[in-house]
């Protein structure tokens, strides 16, 4: 192992946005077995904090491989085509029309019955981005087109929990 190794590689995965959430858990506990500092106590500071360094590098690497969104986003920068989502935030209009309207669909939502039928269109547009994301780049290999996917899938991903806020207003 070393630590400028990308993620994929620290957790032998193969690079690509298709992944086993289970084999990634799995990854992390065995990388963690062998880093963890409380295995060094008796070997010095020097050695708990290179356990340390490790430690984090695991952990890091595990927050970005097992969220989807932010993986993408990962192997969108991997392949030189950074998502950048604070400096760009370019969306097609007619994606931009269809936020507008959840939005608005949001705003005049008065019942849980009409919050679970504005997350249940949003749920079916976000797998249909995420199926997009998957061909893009485990197929195609296409991180530009993958990273305007992530962004929308940010807006999306921000979307969604508001309305699951809104539904626990709500219900309480």
């Amino acid at each position: 192992m070393r630590l400028d190794s990308d993620d994929f590689e620290l957790f032998g995965l193969p690079k690509q946005f298709k992944q086993d959430r289970a084999q990634i858990d799995a990854q992390r506990r065995r990388l963690q077995a062998q880093v963890h500092p409380d295995r060094f106590t008796s070997e010095g500071a020097s050695a708990q904090r290179l356990s340390m360094q490790w430690s984090v590098r695991v952990n890091e690497a595990f927050e970005r491989l097992k969220n989807p969104l932010s993986r993408a986003a990962y192997l969108c920068e991997l392949g030189g085509a950074p998502v950048a989502a604070h400096d760009n935030t370019a969306m097609p209009t007619n994606f931009l029309m269809q936020q507008i309207s959840w939005r608005e669909a949001l705003d005049e939502a008065n019942t849980i019955s009409d919050l679970r039928a504005l997350q249940t269109q949003i749920a079916a547009t976000r797998a249909m981005h995420m199926e997009s994301l998957e061909r893009l780049l485990d197929a195609e290999n296409d991180v530009h087109s993958a990273a305007k996917e992530v962004r929308a899938l940010m807006f999306i991903e921000r979307l969604s929990s508001d309305v699951e806020q809104r539904l626990e207003e709500l219900q309480t």
